[in-house]
């Protein structure tokens, strides 16, 4: 649906559904996993630990990209920024649907904290909207970026054998930095120095948390 047809009562309703189909259901995507012709590998006790743990890490970040990209679209002022927003939160269903299934092979699950790490990320997304555009814009690529960060630090942590793990990240990675040159393209301005190490310093939080919780 989108929010360019509608009012603003039926895109929080909108938003609304969206929350509860990242959190408690499957939305569909498009793309098939990127592990899914791979077989299944053999892994070790650590091994299926540590790939879980990263994987539920890279689930919750994807469940927040999904309330930021919903928040900012609900406030966004111009409708080319609007959609910018909506199809990138299309692209990270993927994503999401993908570090799900990947957990539900490694016999884990994803973060319980991921309510609270949604609602705090739709917030920041809907005062970045709010705020300017070119500030929400700004605010999407220096997420990337410390998306982008976090997982070529997951590809390096990963078990060499984990070859569906890895693969599922690799993509990711390639999606997120595209992402991130879309929005700067699009007017988003760079964030200075003094923001980004406050945004790291909140993403170990949340990478720290989730990895065990």
């Amino acid at each position: 649906m989108s929010s360019r047809n509608y009012s603003k009562t039926d895109q929080i309703v909108e938003c609304a559904n969206n929350a509860l189909l990242t959190l408690f259901a499957r939305p569909e995507g498009g793309r098939p996993s990127p592990g899914l012709a791979l077989d299944e590998p053999s892994l070790n006790q650590a091994e299926r630990k540590q790939s879980a743990s990263l994987m539920r890490v890279n689930h919750t970040g994807e469940v927040c990209a999904q309330a930021l990209y919903q928040g900012q679209a609900l406030t966004a002022k111009l409708p080319e920024v609007r959609e910018e927003m909506e199809t990138a939160a299309v692209e990270e269903i993927d994503h999401l649907n993908w570090c799900n299934q990947r957990l539900a092979q490694l016999d884990s699950r994803p973060s319980y904290l991921n309510p609270f790490f949604y609602a705090g990320s739709f917030a920041l997304g809907a005062i970045a909207g709010a705020i300017s555009d070119r500030i929400s814009l700004g605010f999407v690529a220096a997420t990337e970026d410390q998306v982008c960060q976090h997982l070529e630090s997951h590809l390096g942590r990963l078990p060499e054998a984990d070859t569906k793990s890895r693969a599922i990240v690799a993509q990711m990675h390639e999606d997120e930095a595209r992402h991130q040159s879309a929005a700067l393209a699009a007017g988003g301005i760079e964030f200075p120095e003094p923001v980004k190490k406050l945004m790291t310093k909140i993403s170990l939080l949340m990478t720290e948390t989730t990895s065990r919780i």
